[in-house]
C-alpha cells in the first residue's frame, strides 16, 4: 500500500495541473497518467483520452473522438477510466459512445471496436460507461445492448475481448431485463474451481459470470429485497459474503437505498450453460442496512466498510454485521466519486462543495459549482478531518495515490498534490494470483467467437481446448481438425444461416453475392464442440426492398388486430423487437418495414444495416407515418453517424448525431399516410471537415435538384455504418421501404 501521502492538500498550492475536464479517475503505470477527458464546445466537443507525465503533469499524447448517435446531454463524458494491462503496457478505453480502443503506452492505436455498431450498444442521458477490466489474456467491459439473434432484446450483457488481437472471444448475458444502465466495476475472484467475475446489474442483482467463457454462473434477484432500478456502485467480497450498495426506490420500506451482503454460495444446480442458477434474496443476504449510494463505491478495510452516501455522509460500517459505526456529515450531495484509502488516511472528493451547492441546485445539477477534496484520518467512533480544499469544478471521479502524490480530475481540471521526486514509500508490486492447473479437455473456444464480414470475406480462427471449468488445455489446436458445420440453436425464432462455407484449411469463406446473412456454426472435434456467430452484412452498392420476405407469422398483441409479418433481416443490429415486416400501406403488395408499436419501452428504433468503416455514400429511403395532422412520428436514415429525419409534429427536415451538439433543421410540411423519398450524402474533405447533406420530396414527384438542408461539420465523423431510425411515440407505426446505399 503507498505511505508517505500527503497530510494535507491545498488547491491554490497544487503541485501541477491541466486544464483536462472529465469524469474520469487517473490510472498510473509506469510515471505515466493515464485519463479519459473531453474538450473542445458544441458540435466540436470531443472524448480524449490522454497520457501524462505523472511528475511533471507534461501531455505525452492524446487521441480524440467525436460523441455520435448518442443520448448523452449536458457535459457527462468520460464517466470510465483507462485500464493498464501490466503484462504488455497497452492501455485500454471505453468511450462514452462506444468506441472501445486499445493503444500502446506511447499512443499507438492497435485495434478498436464500435460496440454500438458492431453489437448494438445503447447509450443514456446518464452517460455511464463501463471502464474495462483486465484478466490473464482478456479484456472485458459492458453495457446494455440490442444487436441480434438471442441477443436482439435489450440485455446487460458483458463482452471479453482478445487483449492483444481485439477478437472477440466470448458475450454473455448473465442478467434479466434491466431496468438501467450500470457501470458497477466487477470484482476477479475464483469459485468452485472457476475464474469468475462479479458485478452488480442493470437488473438490480448481483451477477457471477465464468471469466474464461462467460457462462452465466449464478445471480441474486436483489430486487426482491426492495430495490427497484440498477446497481452502479462496485461488488466487493468480504471473507465469504459479497456486499452491494444502491440507492433506488424500496419497495419493502419507505428508505432510499440499502446496503447489503449476501452469502457466496457454495453450489448451484444448472441445465442450460446460458442462463445462470437464480437466487431469491432471502436465500442468501445476511444482513442490511440503510445506507445508500448512488454510484459511490464502498472501501473496505480490514474489517471495516468506507462509504459516501448520497447525502454527503461518510458512513463507517462493521462488514461482520452491517451495523453502522458513525457518520459524519462532509456535504449536501455526492454522486459516484469513491473514497480511495491509504497511508492510513481517507481521501474523499465531494461531487460539490457546500458554497456551490445553491449554484448547482440552480442548474438542475449539471452545471456550475465546485467540489471539495478531504484528507481524513476515520477511527473507532468518529474521524478527524486532517484537510478541507475546494477544487475548481465537481468531483465525480476517484482520487488516485502515487508516488507520494495524490491526483483527482474534475470537470473543470486535473490536480496533482504532494511532493516532488520520488516517494520511499511507493507501494510494491503485487505477487501475481496463482491459478489452478487445468484439468481434462471439455470444451472448445473458438476466436473470433463472433465476426462481421462483407461478402467475398475470409476469416481465420484460432480453437482452444478448454476444460469443465474453462481453464485453457491447449492453445494449439489445428483448426482442419474439427468438423464445421452450419447450426440453429433449438430456441432461434429464425432458422437462418449464413452464406458462408468452411474451406479444407479450417478457413470461412463468405459467398460473393452482396446479401446479407447471418447464422451460427458448429465445430465438433471427438466428444467436444464449440460454437461461433457470424454476421455477414452487405457492402455497397446495399439494396433492400422487402419483396421477397414471406409474411409467415401473425401479431398477438393488444394494441391491434392480428396482422401478418415476418421478423426484419437477422443480421441487421437493433432492429428486433422494434421493427418487422409487414404489408405496407398504400402500396397494393408491396412490404416494408414497420416500426411497431406494442411496446412502449421501443418507442425508438436504430438499426445498422452495413459496416462501421463505410464511408463516403449516398442513403436514400422512401418513408411513412400514420398519424393525422396533429400528431406523427419520425423517421428517417443513418449516414455515417449522422440520423437526417423527417420530424412530424414540428413539420421538420433534421440532421443530428447528438440532440445537444449537432442538430440542424430546416421546414418541410409532409402529410400523414403518404410515402416521401429521403435521400442523404456525406462528404469528408482531406482536413477532416465535412458536410452533410438531405433532402425529401413526396413519393412520385421529382426530385429536388438541390438540397434541402446541408450542414458543416469541422470534425466530421470520417466513418459510419448506414441504416434506418424511427421514433415513434405516439401510437402511430413509421415504415421504411426500398432503401439504396451507393458510393458517393
Amino acid at each position: 500500500m503507498e505511505k508517505g501521502l500527503p497530510d494535507k492538500v491545498d488547491a491554490k498550492a497544487a503541485l501541477w495541473t491541466a486544464d483536462f475536464p472529465g469524469q474520469s479517475s487517473p490510472v498510473i503505470a509506469n510515471g505515466k497518467l493515464y485519463i479519459n477527458g473531453f474538450l473542445g464546445e458544441g458540435p466540436d466537443l470531443q472524448e480524449v483520452v490522454s497520457c501524462f507525465d505523472a511528475e511533471t503533469g507534461k501531455k505525452l499524447w492524446e487521441h480524440r473522438e467525436n460523441d455520435f448517435l448518442s443520448d448523452i446531454i449536458y457535459l457527462r463524458y468520460s464517466t470510465s477510466s483507462p485500464s493498464v494491462d501490466g503484462e504488455t503496457g497497452n492501455v485500454y478505453v471505453q468511450g462514452t459512445q462506444g468506441l472501445l480502443m486499445c493503444f500502446s503506452a506511447d499512443g499507438k492505436l492497435l485495434w478498436k471496436h464500435s460496440l454500438m455498431e458492431e453489437y448494438g450498444r445503447l447509450t443514456f442521458p446518464n452517460a455511464r460507461t463501463a471502464s474495462p477490466i483486465i484478466d490473464k489474456d482478456l479484456v472485458i467491459t459492458r453495457g446494455i445492448t440490442s444487436a441480434w439473434g438471442a441477443h436482439g432484446p435489450a440485455g446487460d450483457r458483458f463482452y471479453a475481448f482478445d487483449k492483444k488481437t481485439g477478437e472477440l472471444v466470448w458475450s454473455s448475458a448473465p442478467g434479466d431485463r434491466p431496468q438501467d444502465n450500470t457501470f458497477s466495476h466487477p470484482w476477479l475472484d475464483f469459485w468452485q474451481g472457476n475464474r469468475v467475475l462479479y458485478s452488480a446489474g442493470g437488473d438490480c442483482s448481483l451477477l457471477a459470470i465464468n471469466a474464461r467463457t462467460g457462462e452465466p454462473l449464478w445471480r441474486v434477484k436483489v430486487a426482491k429485497a426492495g430495490a427497484k432500478g440498477g446497481i452502479n456502485a462496485a461488488v466487493i467480497r468480504h471473507k465469504d459474503n459479497l456486499i452491494t450498495i444502491h440507492e433506488s426506490e424500496n419497495l419493502d420500506s419507505s428508505e432510499i437505498g440499502r446496503m447489503a451482503a449476501f452469502k457466496i454460495p457454495t453450489s448451484i444446480t444448472k441445465t442450460n450453460p446460458l442462463v445462470p442458477h437464480v437466487f431469491e434474496a432471502p436465500q442468501l443476504e445476511q444482513w442490511r442496512n440503510e445506507v445508500g449510494s448512488l454510484a459511490s463505491s464502498p472501501v473496505l478495510v480490514g474489517d471495516t466498510i468506507y462509504e459516501m452516501n448520497g447525502t454527503g455522509d461518510l458512513c463507517a460500517v462493521d462488514a461482520n454485521t452491517g451495523k453502522v459505526l458513525w457518520k459524519h456529515k462532509l456535504g449536501i450531495e455526492q454522486r459516484q466519486s469513491t473514497p480511495f484509502y491509504a497511508d492510513g488516511k481517507l481521501y474523499v472528493a465531494m461531487y460539490t462543495s457546500a458554497q456551490g451547492a445553491d449554484k448547482v441546485a440552480a442548474t438542475g445539477g449539471d452545471s456550475g459549482g465546485n467540489g471539495d477534496l478531504f484528507v481524513i484520518k476515520p477511527g473507532a467512533t468518529d474521524c478527524e478531518i486532517l484537510s478541507h480544499t475546494t477544487l475548481e469544478g465537481r468531483c465525480y471521479g476517484s482520487p488516485v495515490g502515487y508516488n507520494g502524490k495524490l491526483y483527482i480530475q474534475t470537470d473543470k481540471k486535473l490536480y496533482a498534490f504532494g511532493r516532488k521526486g520520488n516517494n520511499p514509500g511507493l507501494a510494491p508490486e503485487l505477487e501475481p494470483v496463482a491459478w489452478p492447473k487445468a484439468g481434462v479437455a471439455k470444451q472448445l473456444q473458438i476466436i473470433p467467437y463472433e465476426s462481421l464480414l462483407k461478402p467475398g470475406d475470409k476469416q481465420s480462427f484460432r480453437i482452444r481446448l478448454l476444460d469443465a471449468n474453462g481453464f485453457t488445455v491447449d492453445e494449439s489446436v489445428d483448426v482442419k481438425s474439427p468438423k464445421w458445420e452450419s447450426y440453429v440453436p433449438p430456441t432461434a425464432l429464425v432458422k437462418a444461416y449464413a452464406k458462408a462455407k468452411f474451406d479444407d484449411s479450417g478457413v470461412l469463406v463468405t459467398e460473393g453475392v452482396n446479401v446479407p446473412s447471418a447464422g451460427q456454426f458448429q465445430a465438433t472435434l471427438g466428444d467436444l464442440k464449440g460454437y461461433i456467430k457470424v454476421r455477414i452484412a452487405s457492402a455497397l452498392p446495399l439494396k433492400q426492398d422487402f419483396e421477397s420476405f414471406e409474411l409467415s407469422n401473425t401479431t398477438t398483441n393488444s394494441v391491434e388486430p392480428p396482422t401478418p409479418y415476418t421478423y426484419p433481416p437477422l443480421p441487421w443490429n437493433g432492429a428486433r423487437f422494434r421493427f418487422e415486416v409487414r404489408q405496407a400501406p398504400g402500396e397494393g403488395s408491396t412490404k416494408a418495414l414497420c416500426k411497431t408499436i406494442e411496446n412502449k419501452l421501443f418507442q425508438r428504433g436504430t438499426v445498422f444495416i452495413g459496416h462501421p468503416d463505410m464511408k463516403n455514400y449516398t442513403i436514400e429511403a422512401d418513408v411513412f407515418s400514420e398519424g393525422n395532422r396533429r400528431k406523427m412520428s419520425e423517421a428517417g436514415v443513418v449516414n455515417q453517424r449522422y440520423i437526417i429525419v423527417l420530424k412530424g409534429n414540428s413539420q421538420e427536415l433534421e440532421v443530428n448525431s447528438n440532440q445537444e451538439r449537432i442538430k440542424s433543421a430546416v421546414p418541410f410540411k409532409w402529410s400523414a399516410n403518404a410515402w416521401y423519398r429521403i435521400k442523404s450524402r456525406v462528404d469528408v474533405a482531406a482536413d477532416g471537415s465535412g458536410v452533410v447533406r438531405a433532402k425529401a420530396w413526396k413519393k412520385g414527384d421529382p426530385e429536388p435538384e438541390g438540397w434541402l438542408i446541408e450542414v458543416p461539420h469541422k470534425q466530421a465523423h470520417p466513418t459510419g455504418c448506414p441504416g434506418i431510425f424511427s421514433f415513434a411515440p405516439q401510437d402511430m407505426r413509421t415504415y421504411h421501404d426500398n432503401i439504396v446505399v451507393t458510393a458517393n
